[in-house]
Order: C-alpha cells, then structure tokens, then sequence
C-alpha cells in the first residue's frame, strides 16, 4: 500500500506492505520531492504537481523495488470548511439489535445536508451516538433499541480541489484509493489511543498552512486549517536579512532558533558560507528574533481555536507538534509558553523496515495515509471515526454506488 502526501513544500511517498507475522506495516519505499505547483495547500498548477508526484512516486518505486498502481492522498487547504450534522434511522433488525449496516445508514443520514454547488464532502466523522435514552456511546453494535441517532462532523472541501487532486493523480498514472485530510491522517500516525482519552491537540506544522486536530475522550472534538505556515517563517527571513528564499531556508534550517532569549547576540551567519553570491555576517539573535514572532503568530491562532471549543490550557496530554517546522530548535519551549500545555514532537509509529528514512515529524502525514489504508484494508474500526471511506461518502452523496463514484471522478479528468 502506498500513500502521496502532496505538501507546499515538499511532496512525500511512502510505499509499506504487511507482513505475516509482523504487527507494524514495513517500509519498503520513501522519497521527498520538492513541490511545484501548490500554493497554502492548494494546488494551482495541475501539469507542475503532476511532474513532481511523478518524480516522488518513481523514486519510492525504485526504492521499494515495484511499482505501486493506486495510493491514499491527502487533501488540505485553507478552504476546508467544517460543520456539525445529525442522522437519525430506524434500527433494522426485527430484534433491534444494532449491526454495522446500521451505523453506517445513520452515518449516511447524517452527511445528507444541503451543500453549496461548489463544495463536496471529504469526511463523514462520528462523535458520538445516541440509542434511545442512551447518549454518549462511542460504538452502538450489538446493542439493542429502536431508534439510533448520531452526531457528526461532517468535513468539506472545493469542488476544484477535489478535482486538482484527481486530474494530478491521473496524469500521474495512480488511482486514488481514498482522500483523507491532512490532520486526521497526520493524527493516525503520531497520536496513542491513552493521549486521545486524556485529550490532546495534534498541531501539523506544515510550509504553507498549519492544521490541528484535537481529541478527548477518544473523540475528535475540533479540527481546523490555519493559513500560515514554517514557510511563512523563510519568507519573513528573507525579507528581514533581504536576502533569497533559498538562502533564507538554509539559515532557518541550519542556525535557526524559535526562542531568541537562547541565542548569544554576538552570534554572526557569515552568509558567503551559505551561497557564494552573498555577502556579509547577519546576526543569529536577529534570526531567531523573525522566526520566535512567526511562530508566536501561528501557536496563538492555535490557541484561539483552542480557547473557541473551550479547552486552552485544558488538555492532560498536551500538544503534539509535527510536520516539518517541528524540527526547528527550542519550537517545544516556545510552544508551551504560548498554549500553556505540555509539549512535545510527534514522530509516526507503528512502523518497521527502513524506519530511519521516516522517523521525522515531516512525514506524520503520509505515514498516517499508510496507515489510514490498512485500518480499512483489513476492516478495522478506526477510533472516532466513520466507518465509510472518503470515496463511499461521495457516493452516497450523489445518491450512487461507487461505480456512480469513478463516473463523479471521470467528469474531473482531462
């Protein structure tokens, strides 16, 4: 199985395979592979991000020694749009047992809200179900009643970007299996079954937007896409030292620092060590200084979604930080000082083989499409989540089969 993670900045594959007798998935396939093409998590250049997935695929396809004919991709974007809905049906069964056909009609009846021309619907999320006077359970089957409700958080996105995501993957000569949006799958990855319990925020430092995902009591409360992200950060670097955004970045990866009280101020950057085109010694604090106000910015709008559902500084098991800005130095300290939460840096789990090529919050998102896929290759439940895949859901949303679905997905298709 293979999942794409099409990033700003970079473009992710991971191809993995189960292995008899292994319980973690094996890697088998990893490649990084800068993007062109996506803007903030949009893509706006089909024939660009087509190349670069291309690119990815073929180089993890060389790794892993095979080639793969469909992957899991992930959709993103600050157009994601949320909003909460409820389904209600009749149990079936003359004995009122519930059964997971019936799960998935009420999940079905739920998501049948009216939606903007120009909107589709990514995700159907069950938060909880009701079964007569009984609230607040998290799985219904087996138990018996007449009427069963759920409440829902139902994910949508553009209709152009649905449609970008599968004429990229067409030209690329892939199937998309499924599309899961960016944070749950980063959430699949890096998040414990304990820390969903206790409640946690999941913040995915991306380059172009920021995402978060936040659960209590196993159950995805909030999930949100801010429209800044680590990139952000290298376009401030270089207006602030007026240099080029590829130097900018190599400053920002090599001697950043996301707290500036922890930077000596003699410190200098000989910048012609960085690219001979350059010229002078820029100060280190002054550095940290940009990046400290960028990241400040981004965890005190995680903070206002926070402080929106309620639970600022409200979380046991705190904030966990991935994606690639995740990587810049003393990024935990600063976190904390802002959301008042114990901090720490994600890595993605459940994973055997080539795991040095993978262990980096950089690749939370497409070690949780991977692992999205097996969860419902093999029919698991996956905790708090619908049991109907993204593609089932549109499906039901314009009232077919999935048949119906690979018609929907042809329409887009040059």
């Amino acid at each position: 199985m293979a999942g794409v993670d099409i990033g700003t900045s970079n473009t992710r594959t991971i191809i993995a395979q189960q292995v008899r007798g292994e319980e973690n998935l094996r890697v088998i396939g990893v490649s990084v592979t800068p993007s062109v093409g996506i803007r903030r998590g949009v893509i706006i250049d089909v024939e660009d991000i087509a190349k670069t997935v291309i690119e990815s695929v073929e180089s993890a396809e060389r790794m892993a020694g095979l080639s793969i004919k469909q992957a899991i991709f992930n959709i993103s974007g600050s157009d994601i749009e949320f909003a909460n809905s409820k389904g209600v049906i009749a149990i079936g069964r003359a004995d009122g047992e519930v059964c997971e056909d019936d799960v998935n009609r009420v999940i079905a009846e739920s998501q049948m809200i009216q939606l903007p021309m120009n909107k589709e619907i990514v995700h159907v999320i069950a938060k909880k179900y009701r079964l007569d006077d009984q609230d607040n359970l998290k799985d219904p089957i087996g138990m018996k009643g007449v009427r069963l409700e759920v409440e829902a958080l139902v994910i949508e996105s553009s209709s152009t970007q649905v449609k970008n995501i599968s004429k990229t993957a067409y030209q690329a000569g892939i199937e998309i299996s499924d599309l899961v949006l960016e944070p749950l799958a980063a959430a699949v990855s890096v998040l414990t079954k304990k820390q969903k319990e206790l409640g946690v925020v999941m913040i995915n430092l991306g380059g172009g937007t920021t995402s978060l995902a936040v659960y209590e009591e196993g159950e995805l409360l909030h999930t949100a896409i801010l429209p800044v992200g680590s990139g952000h950060v290298t376009n401030d670097i270089a207006i602030g030292l007026r240099t080029s955004v590829e130097v900018a970045e190599k400053i920002k990866l090599e001697y950043g620092s996301a707290l500036a009280s922890g930077v000596d101020k003699k410190d200098g950057i000989d910048l012609t060590a960085i690219d001979s085109r350059e010229d002078g010694v820029v100060s280190r604090h002054h550095v940290a200084e940009i990046i400290e106000a960028r990241l400040e910015e981004i965890f005190s709008l995680a903070q206002k979604e926070l402080t929106s559902i309620g639970k600022a500084g409200l979380l046991p098991a705190g904030a966990v930080l991935v994606g690639g800005g995740a990587r810049m130095m003393h990024i935990n300290e600063l976190a904390k000082n802002v959301l008042g939460l114990p901090i720490q840096i994600g890595f993605p789990i459940g994973f055997g083989g080539i795991l040095d090529k993978v262990d980096d919050p950089a690749f939370a998102t497409v070690s949780g499409l991977v692992l999205w896929g097996r969860q419902y290759q093999t029919e698991e439940k996956h905790e708090g989540l619908a049991r109907i895949k993204a593609f089932e859901v549109f499906s039901r949303h314009s009232g077919g089969t999935m048949d119906k679905v690979k018609s929907l997905f042809k329409k887009f298709l040059p």
